[in-house]
């Protein structure tokens, strides 16, 4: 690839920028302070949110399935807010990455797995319009990773070949995915690890052409 060809970084969000919106961790917690049977509510749940994730149901729906599939005694908001507490940013990453984005001279676009009311909430919350230019939400696109034609969608969305493009995942299998496909992709491990390949492509961007104007 020519670094020169580089027009667009996607990223992936959770587990990258933000704590995932509704993870292993996450449902552990909410079996124990709600008193729920989780091996019940894991199985459920693995039925369930894949369909979720590509917007064929809702939230309320999904929890009708997992949750509400009971009388409880506790109410759906109190669930649901929950839920949405789980959300928060990781350190570093992403309020670092909202400052790079002002002068990196890149476009930088999300490629995400998440169902639309959690992915809204996210985005709102932490102000991901800050720093991305538009958002490849599986649950607008009605197609999960790894799924390859989620990155095929989000390159032509963005007029770019995969070698003008770079991604970013915390999951090697949704890197390796992209990989095939043509992009140079990476395993996000570490802030730091992601911040120097980030600050090496703006690096040999700005030789070769200098800064955005």
């Amino acid at each position: 690839m020519q670094i020169s060809d580089l027009k667009i970084l996607f990223f992936d969000i959770g587990g990258v920028l933000l704590s995932n919106g509704w993870g292993h961790e996450s449902r552990i917690l909410a079996a124990e302070k709600f008193g729920l049977n989780y091996k019940e509510m894991d199985q459920l749940h693995n039925f369930i949110f894949n369909v979720y994730e590509i917007g064929s149901v809702n939230l309320d729906q999904y929890l009708d399935t997992v949750i509400f599939n009971h009388p409880r005694d506790f109410v759906r908001e109190d669930f649901k807010e929950f839920m949405y507490s789980q959300s928060v940013e990781l350190p570093g990453m992403l309020a670092w990455l909202k400052e790079w984005k002002k002068d990196c001279g890149f476009r930088i676009i999300s490629i995400n797995n998440e169902g639309k009311e959690l992915n809204d909430y996210r985005v709102q919350k932490f102000k991901l319009h800050t720093c991305f230019d538009a958002f490849i939400s599986s649950c607008e696109v009605k197609m999960r990773k790894p799924d390859p034609r989620i990155f095929e969608l989000a390159m032509g969305i963005a007029q770019a070949t995969p070698s003008q493009c770079v991604y970013f995942d915390d999951r090697i299998m949704f890197a390796n995915m992209a990989k095939t496909l043509g992009l140079r992709a990476f395993q996000h491990t570490s802030f730091e690890s992601t911040k120097a390949i980030l600050e090496e492509l703006k690096k040999e961007q700005f030789d070769r052409f200098g800064p955005p104007h």
